[in-house]
């Protein structure tokens, strides 16, 4: 059984950069044909893609926050960090890491999420 588990802080004040980080267990994010995204949800909101980092360490990211989104790892402790600078109010949201196949785009494995606010 995979788990995903996101930690950060909570409050984050505006221009700074939040940096959220996803620890795995059951498996490794090395594992073949699996990526390994963030995903947020805004207040009110639908789920928006922030991007994600392949099994083989490429990374993608989504157009409207790729200049100031970075998502990196640590294979050694089986982690994953999500980066985003300069934040607004706009990037309060509850903020997800998720698994899923590169084949087929499915996610089947989610944190249970965490909540960022951003305010001074």
């Amino acid at each position: 059984q995979v788990q995903l588990q996101e930690s950060g802080p909570g409050l984050v004040k505006p221009s700074q950069t939040l940096s959220l980080t996803c620890t795995v267990s059951g498996g490794s994010i090395t594992t073949d044909y699996y990526y390994w995204s963030w995903i947020r949800q805004p207040p009110g909101k639908g789920l928006e893609w922030m991007g994600a980092i392949v099994y083989s360490g490429s990374t993608y990211y989504s157009p409207s926050l790729k200049s100031r989104t970075s998502i990196s790892r640590d294979t050694s402790k089986n982690r994953f960090t999500l980066q985003l600078t300069s934040v607004t109010p706009e990037d309060t949201a509850v903020y997800y890491c998720a698994r899923a196949v590169t084949i087929t785009n499915e996610y089947d494995y989610w944190g249970q999420g965490t909540q960022v606010i951003v305010s001074s």
